[in-house]
């Protein structure tokens, strides 16, 4: 299946690289506009020296984090949310017949590598944060595996927002709202949102496993929520819960599926 992705990958990788002037421009333009994300919070603490208890450079670090997860999965993940795109022009039903999994074609069409340009700012970001923050070298392993989590908690947000298309047909708000809004949620410390909140994206859709947690085990904070410590190690069990039903749903949302007969 890897294999497979990056084949399908690579062809319109080589597409995108025929017009390097072009392609270069996309990359500096994906960092451009990200940057403005980073621009807002110095902003902030242009006014302030902490937000909700968390120093700009902390914030930074959980910016970086939630950066980098949701970049990587909104590149190689996100356009599974074409679905109803495909459903309306009748070409899901040629990605059906072929031996490779829809999902991965999915994925994979209109692959933007251009999109590489977010992923290397967001890891800037995170680099910047850690190489200025005293962090005990101890609990730098989180850091990978708080990034990864985050891919795979995006990228089941992905699935299960492609699978409501089956039902819903034109309605890739919905995976939005979730996606990108979580992308924007987790920049900042949950602690700004309140209470009620940060339950619901804790027990809930666990968004405060893609760098909240993780975080705060990493910079050795305590929740300000009295959340217990166990908890910061949990990312890994909600990523593969909350796959689970993502994966469900999309089998389901195929079976649902009804051919155009085109």
């Amino acid at each position: 299946m890897v294999r497979t992705y990056a084949l399908l990958a690579w062809t319109w990788t080589r597409a995108a690289m025929a017009y390097r002037a072009s392609f270069a421009l996309m990359v500096v333009l994906g960092v451009a506009v990200t940057a403005t994300d980073v621009a807002v919070i110095l902003v902030i603490f242009s006014h302030t020296t902490a937000l909700a208890g968390f120093t700009r450079d902390e914030v930074l670090f959980l910016y970086g984090g939630a950066g980098l997860s949701f970049a990587l999965c909104d590149m190689f993940v996100s356009n599974v949310d074409r679905v109803s795109q495909h459903i309306r022009a009748g070409t899901l039903d040629t990605m059906l017949v072929r031996p490779v999994g829809a999902w991965i074609q999915l994925a994979t069409d209109r692959f933007a590598p251009t999109r590489a340009g977010r992923v290397v700012q967001a890891a800037v970001v995170l680099g910047y944060a850690l190489s200025v923050l005293d962090v005990d070298v101890r609990r730098l392993w989180m850091v990978p595996v708080m990034v990864v989590t985050g891919v795979v908690i995006f990228a089941a947000i992905w699935t299960l927002g492609g699978a409501a298309q089956f039902f819903l047909t034109d309605a890739p708000e919905v995976t939005n709202a979730f996606t990108y809004g979580g992308g924007q949620l987790t920049q900042y410390p949950l602690s700004v949102y309140g209470r009620d909140l940060a339950r619901g994206v804790t027990y809930v859709l666990p968004l405060a496993f893609v760098n909240w947690q993780p975080a705060l085990y990493v910079l050795d904070r305590d929740d300000p929520f009295g959340t217990p410590g166990f908890v910061r190690f949990l990312g890994p069990v909600a990523a593969a819960v909350l796959t689970l039903p993502a994966w469900l749903a999309w089998r389901q949302g195929l079976r649902h599926y009804r051919s155009t007969g085109s």
